[in-house]
């Protein structure tokens, strides 16, 4: 058994976020892989999938992302799954938008919801590092918790379809394989963009069209902006 984690903030108002990209490729997985219906369990939306053969469960915590960790943890002990068989998505600010990187161990990169989830399971798990590409320093927050632009869909849905496609590459330790697929598409993403039906993006299908949330001031979430990327 396998646990595929998807980094986010929960909320209609964040889901178009660039921060929830990680959210967004679980549940291109989940339509691909025509995962169970979505559960509450373990502070997180929970879902089950048979890619490949392999019994797979779907996690998005709902924790908010500073956060993520405590959903991560409570999942992987009930289950008994080891950090060897955990696999988290998220975005990543030092990657070119659309690139995509898969790594075992490593530091934190400054991102909220590793740097949760890393005391609480160790560092031996897998990431599958999402690139949104970095604005500069002063720009960071407004960036992550910015909604993807009409411009980035050219991307973005080729990207999170390549995800759905082939996650499986990953579940059977062929990172490379798996990269080199999504290298292959971001390649043609012309073409695909220009073949995709008028209102079948992924972002216009996790919300509808609405003006950009103002960040919040008090909350959870303003406690989590605090911290963002502290130090980087």
């Amino acid at each position: 058994m396998k646990l595929l984690v998807g980094l986010g903030n929960p909320g209609n108002q964040y889901s178009g976020n660039r921060h929830n990209i990680g959210f967004m490729a679980i549940d291109a997985v989940a339509r691909e892989h025509n995962a169970g219906p979505w559960k509450t369990k373990h502070s997180a939306l929970l879902s089950e999938a048979s890619i490949d053969g392999e019994k797979v469960m779907l996690l998005k915590p709902q924790t908010f992302m500073n956060r993520s960790g405590d959903s991560v943890q409570q999942a992987a002990q009930f289950y008994k799954i080891a950090p060897a068989d955990i696999i988290v998505l998220y975005d990543e600010l030092d990657l070119a938008a659309g690139k995509v990187r898969v790594k075992v161990g490593g530091g934190n990169g400054g991102h909220n919801g590793l740097r949760s989830i890393d005391p609480q399971i160790g560092l031996d798990y897998k990431r599958i590092r999402l690139g949104i590409g970095h604005p500069g320093k002063e720009f960071v927050t407004h960036h992550v918790l910015g909604d993807f632009a009409k411009a980035d869909q050219a991307w973005l849905d080729p990207l999170l379809d390549g995800i759905g496609k082939h996650i499986g590459l990953v579940l059977k330790g062929d990172d490379n394989g798996f990269m080199n697929k999504l290298a292959l598409a971001n390649a043609a993403e012309p073409a695909l963009a220009k073949a995709t039906p008028k209102g079948q993006s992924h972002i216009r299908q996790a919300r509808p069209a609405k003006p950009q949330a103002a960040l919040p001031e008090t909350g959870p979430m303003a406690a989590m902006l605090k911290k963002l990327f502290k130090g980087e």
